[in-house]
């Protein structure tokens, strides 16, 4: 008689079954709708393939497509094991690498054979096409554990030279699998998969794009091809994505920002940004914004130096955990001679500061600081670099050079929760200002990372209380704990901001942190008269003003409200006669404080309309010689239909009230 195990379902009943019954079998035990709909299981919490036996007492759930975020993980991991199979299909001789699912598809690293030349994007049609074949074959995707040395000799006599390399690098005492797909292909793979092919919609993929990437990310390794696709559950999911993409096109921050002559980015400053006159003047609209929401919440601004030695790096843990991402600078004059190095190599070093914190510190333990004083809110526009690899620059996403809304709370323990919870109301307006909803998200500890278990603890909790306080750890504020995803020194609250296309992006942070000021010496008298070290709390909103900037761009679509827009209104002329009316019109608007330009260009006014649309300008002011004779203006607002006509004192006053920020506002 077979031994029996108890399977514990999510209702909490339980079902005895004979050991090595798969979690499929169950299902069609249950009933045939379910056996039918199930793709996966999770078996004491763990995703495992459906056909994969059960072996001891377990908690089991099925895993349907209803589970979106489970059974998309499934599905693209199988379409990146199908892509690597149709290429090899129609390639043969091509070596695979890794084939990973990604946020919104996958993606796979092969090598094309020696007979050809790398793989383009006018091989995807043939390639999907193969990929569709192989999931129409149903074929079933079978698990194998397989011995070390066996495995690494198959792949050596396969000629797949890479696999070989990555299987006897593994940790021996790491059990290795494959996975068939029928019994003609396999990939060295943890799982889990689909119980075949055909479980995947064959309407639902589209390969994207092509690109080069070098094996294990090193650029001293063989250049590969990375083919990269989107997958999704059905056609429809995939039609919704592509339309997404599409409309994302449109908004691309590169593209508009040089359309709309806001800024622009060259190889001269790789990953820094030449601001162009109409892009700064919305970076110092928000500069002045965010001024407005500081100085009213209590904090003091200051000004800290680009440069510091190494030592202070050092000292905070930053030279030992993040150096790779400093630019670092000998403290020496350079050898003016032509002969001979520029530096010498036995200066000490400095750094460009990649983040503000260590000099806030420096600052506070600048005189004796009392019980009273806290808490002391430092707040900073800090311009910081980090030396990103040059593949990994985006635009105004992701920069080297960057001026945060950074600021600093060093306060007593007893004050952490409330301050954390002004914190929340705070970044709630400013985020509610700009138009976006948010989630919140609670980082907890890495495993790598400074400080002791209890502190670790402390710090968690406190984050918490303050957000449940807030009244924001909800579904409707998308409450998530996040393990694992804390800096090496504190754990944080993340805001991730959804925007007008639906996408989401992680932008403010506050993180409660007691180790720097240990690390730093900081410390003031409590009222016991004793030192005490203060917990210092790090704390953004917009994150970077560069990336902010790229987020609105794109959340706005170019077309920013009149208060942030870098030119408000254009008053354009119909004839030359009205020339002169044009330019009281537009005297009378920049008195008012409105950003005005006139268009006294010979060209015709619809010219001038759709020129001034595409520059995204909030208010086109037309006038001739009718308007100019009764004193009046005929206004065409952008992304509406027609024009209203109105007394140029009427104008001035609808845009002055258009133009108020958010936060001036009655």
């Amino acid at each position: 008689m077979s031994e029996m195990i108890r399977v514990t379902l999510p209702d909490g009943s339980a079902r005895e079954v004979a050991r090595g019954t798969t979690p499929a079998e169950i299902a069609a035990a249950i009933g045939p709708g379910l056996a039918k709909a199930a793709l996966a299981a999770r078996v004491d919490g763990e995703v495992r393939d459906i056909m994969r036996p059960l072996e001891a007492d377990t908690s089991l759930a099925l895993i349907t497509a209803k589970d979106e975020a489970d059974a998309l993980e499934l599905a693209r991991h199988d379409f990146a094991h199908v892509l690597a199979e149709a290429v090899q299909k129609l390639f043969p001789g091509t070596q695979i690498t890794f084939g990973p699912a990604t946020d919104d598809g996958f993606y796979y690293d092969v090598m094309a054979p020696a007979s050809r030349g790398p793989f383009t994007e006018d091989d995807l049609p043939a390639i999907e096409e193969a990929m569709r074949e192989i999931i129409r074959a149903d074929k079933p995707l079978r698990r194998e554990v397989v011995a070390r040395d066996a495995l690494i000799q198959t792949w050596k006599d396969a000629g797949e030279s890479f696999k070989a390399e990555w299987a006897a690098e593994l940790p021996a005492v790491e059990e290795l699998s494959v996975y068939w797909s029928g019994d003609d292909w396999m990939d060295m793979c943890r799982g889990p998969h689909l119980a075949s092919t055909g479980k995947l919609d064959g309407q639902a993929f589209k390969l994207m794009r092509v690109a080069g990437a070098y094996w294990r990310g090193d650029q001293n390794n063989a250049q590969l091809t990375r083919i990269y696709g989107t997958g999704w559950l059905n056609k429809k999911q995939l039609d919704a994505h592509l339309l997404r993409l599409e409309e994302a096109a449109k908004r691309d921050h590169r593209k508009l920002g040089g359309e709309m002559d806001l800024f622009h980015l060259q190889q001269e400053a790789h990953g820094s940004v030449f601001w162009h006159p109409h892009g700064f003047t919305i970076w110092r609209q928000l500069e002045a914004y965010m001024r407005r929401a500081i100085d009213a919440a209590g904090y003091q601004e200051v000004k800290t130096p680009q440069v510091m030695d190494a030592r202070q790096w050092e000292q905070s843990g930053h030279w030992g955990k993040y150096r790779e991402n400093m630019f670092v600078i000998p403290d020496e004059v350079p050898n003016t001679e032509d002969e001979g190095p520029v530096i010498s190599g036995e200066a000490d070093w400095m750094a460009l500061k990649p983040m503000n914190c260590p000099a806030h510190v420096l600052i506070f333990r600048q005189g004796i600081k009392s019980y009273r004083d806290l808490p002391l809110r430092l707040y900073e526009n800090g311009c910081c670099h980090r030396n990103e690899p040059h593949g990994a620059l985006h635009g105004l996403m992701r920069v080297r050079q960057f001026t945060q809304d950074d600021a600093h709370i060093f306060c007593r323990e007893d004050q952490i929760v409330a301050e954390v919870q002004d914190f929340c109301a705070l970044a709630d307006r400013i985020y509610k200002d700009f138009g976006f909803s948010y989630a919140i998200k609670l980082a907890l500890r890495p495993e790598a990372r400074f400080g002791s278990d209890a502190d670790w603890d402390k710090a968690e909790n406190e984050l918490r209380d303050a957000v449940v306080r807030a009244g924001l750890a909800t579904e409707e504020y998308g409450w998530e704990e996040l393990p694992g995803e804390g800096a090496f020194y504190a754990p944080k609250l993340e805001w991730h901001l959804t925007d007008a296309i639906g996408r989401t992006w992680q932008v403010g942070t506050i993180q409660s942190d007691r180790v720097l000021p240990e690390r730093l010496d900081a410390s003031y008298i409590g009222e016991d008269g004793g030192k005490h070290r203060p917990v210092m709390l790090h704390r953004a909103i917009f994150g970077s003003y560069e990336r902010f900037i790229g987020i609105l761009i794109e959340h706005y679509a170019g077309r920013f409200p009149v208060w942030l827009s870098p030119v408000q209104a254009v008053v354009a002329t119909i004839v030359s006669d009205a020339d002169a009316y044009a330019g009281e019109v537009a005297a009378k608007l920049a008195a008012a404080g409105i950003r005005v330009e006139t268009d006294l260009r010979n060209e015709k006014i619809n010219y001038k309309v759709r020129e001034h649309s595409l520059a995204k300008v909030p208010h086109l002011l037309v006038v001739g010689n009718r308007e100019a004779e009764e004193g009046k203006v005929a206004i065409r607002t952008l992304g509406s239909e027609g024009q209203r006509i109105m007394s140029v004192d009427e104008a001035v006053a609808m845009l002055v009230a258009e133009a108020t920020p958010p936060d001036l506002r009655d």
